[in-house]
């Protein structure tokens, strides 16, 4: 009984609280405040270790419960490249390192207006091509994020590929955003998380002067080709549901090992309550268990 009752007082609180907030109404400068406090109730596991450093140039958190790491996560927060940091993702990216033994590296990717596109990826691909210059093998490293960082790490998947990398060991991401034009957004029920104008408006925000069809901006129109093997993750209730489906169907087609998990009655990026949901926890599992399978040993 007390599972189902937390569920939806979670609900009711991202629909009273977090939904207003991400609204055309209230300004950037205050979503930004606002959204890292919301964060605060997402916790990560107190054995794990965060620390401060730089790599590539671009500033990162990284977090490390083990302290023989089993591989290394580039973990890509979401925030619709407008909002959050590797501050307020320490929940999640917490949980990860702990499930999977691996040291998690949460990159501080500049966020746009001030930075539109392609800012957010020349950093994830700075601290990435870092990593292996100190060392770290492509089959050791994993890639994940959430929402516009779940995006974000297929973007980095593709240009890696482009560059003549090998890729890395897997992909994993958490409902994420990969059609920034908006034209196919899903109309569930319920959504207590998003509303469709933001996620416009932040979109326009990130891509600048750039086409929202760009592939590098909206990865579910790109070339997926030889992507590694890749778990998403999605809930029913939010209005991104379309953009996991369609990139699961683009990845299979192009005969990329891809595993869609539709959660029923969740929400956007509902695995930042890992910490409080048993479902949120298991879905984490999940997606541990889809890492470690493919790092290589």
């Amino acid at each position: 009984m007390f599972q189902p009752l937390l569920e939806a007082g979670l609900r009711q609180i991202m629909y009273r609280l977090v939904r207003p907030l991400l609204s055309k109404g209230v300004s950037l400068n205050l979503q930004r405040k606002l959204i890292r406090q919301a964060y605060r109730t997402s916790v990560a596991p107190r054995s794990v270790r965060f620390t401060r450093s730089t790599l590539g140039q671009v500033p990162v958190l990284r977090a490390l419960a083990n302290p023989r790491s089993a591989g290394t996560i580039v973990y890509l927060h979401g925030g619709g490249y407008i909002l959050g940091s590797a501050t307020t993702h320490k929940g999640i990216a917490g949980h990860l390192a702990k499930l999977t033994g691996c040291e998690v590296i949460i990159p501080d990717y500049r966020l746009a207006p001030e930075h539109p596109y392609p800012a957010a990826p020349d950093d994830a691909e700075a601290v990435y091509r870092a990593l292996i210059e100190e060392g770290k093998t492509e089959q050791k490293i994993a890639i994940a994020g959430d929402s516009a960082g779940g995006g974000l790490a297929l973007v980095l998947a593709m240009r890696l590929r482009d560059h003549g990398f090998q890729s890395p060991s897997s992909i994993t991401c958490f409902s994420p955003w990969t059609d920034l034009t908006s034209q196919q957004l899903y109309a569930p029920e319920c959504e207590p998380v998003l509303h469709g104008s933001w996620v416009f408006k932040a979109a326009k925000m990130y891509a600048g002067e750039d086409a929202l069809t760009n592939p590098m901006i909206s990865p579910v129109f790109g070339d997926l080709k030889g992507l590694p093997p890749t778990l998403i993750q999605a809930g029913s209730q939010e209005i991104l549901l379309n953009d996991a489906t369609r990139l699961a169907e683009a990845a299979k087609a192009a005969q990329v090992d891809v595993t869609l998990e539709i959660y029923n009655s969740l929400w956007h990026v509902f695995q930042t309550h890992s910490a409080q949901l048993e479902r949120a926890s298991d879905a984490l599992v999940v997606a541990a268990k889809h890492i470690r399978h493919h790092l290589a040993e």
